[in-house]
């Protein structure tokens, strides 16, 4: 997993709240099996026209935000089912960070197992950002997970909060199975003494 200390990012405004897994990446595209090749799906019924063609009104459309590593959302990000699979399409199309007022529990475990650090600031504060990112061309944010900031260079500063362990796993860019490798070598240690118990208990 890639770590995540700061970034400085080209960020983009989805003004809208309740944003459920269904909608990130939708079920009809859950077949494969490996994390990567979701992104072009991500939000795709948002982003697709009936007939396929891209939907103009829709914001991650917009030139101006190609490229964006930092998403800024209404309260409720990722709830609905449990489908991990949301993660992995919005890192798969470059997301490091999403800005919200609360996510959905479920959704925030797996996207910190991805990589993908969630912040949560105030809806005061969301808004402001939202009403930036909309109106100033190129808006980005500097997202620091050392300091547990987020600012913009031109007069925005916030900090968050994020749990101690959640923070050290994405500063060292552990998932669940680097953490297990951590203890490789008492893992081996355990192996060999209960195989070698094993042959004398054979014996």
């Amino acid at each position: 997993m890639q770590p995540f200390r700061k970034i400085t990012a080209l960020a983009a405004p989805l003004d809208r709240t309740n944003v459920d897994t269904d909608q990130i990446i939708p079920k009809q595209f859950l077949k494969r099996i490996e994390r990567t090749g979701y992104g072009e799906f991500l939000f795709f019924d948002w982003r697709r026209t009936a007939s396929g063609d891209p939907e103009p009104s829709f914001v991650l459309n917009d030139p101006r935000y190609r490229g964006a590593q930092i998403l800024i959302a209404g309260k409720n990000f990722g709830c609905g089912s449990s489908r991990e699979h949301a993660a992995w399409a919005l890192s798969d199309c470059g997301f490091r960070c999403v800005i919200a007022p609360t996510f959905a529990d479920i959704f925030f475990s797996n996207a910190g197992k991805n990589g993908i650090l969630l912040v949560k600031l105030t809806e005061k504060q969301v808004g402001e950002l939202l009403k930036n990112a909309s109106s100033i061309p190129s808006y980005q944010l500097t997202v620091s997970l050392e300091n547990q900031t987020v600012i913009d260079g031109r007069g925005f500063q916030a900090s968050f909060e994020i749990d101690p362990f959640r923070r050290f796993c994405l500063l060292e860019g552990l998932d669940d199975i680097g953490l297990t490798l951590r203890h490789a070598a008492a893992l081996d240690t355990f192996e060999m003494q209960h195989d070698n118990a094993g042959w004398l208990k054979a014996k």
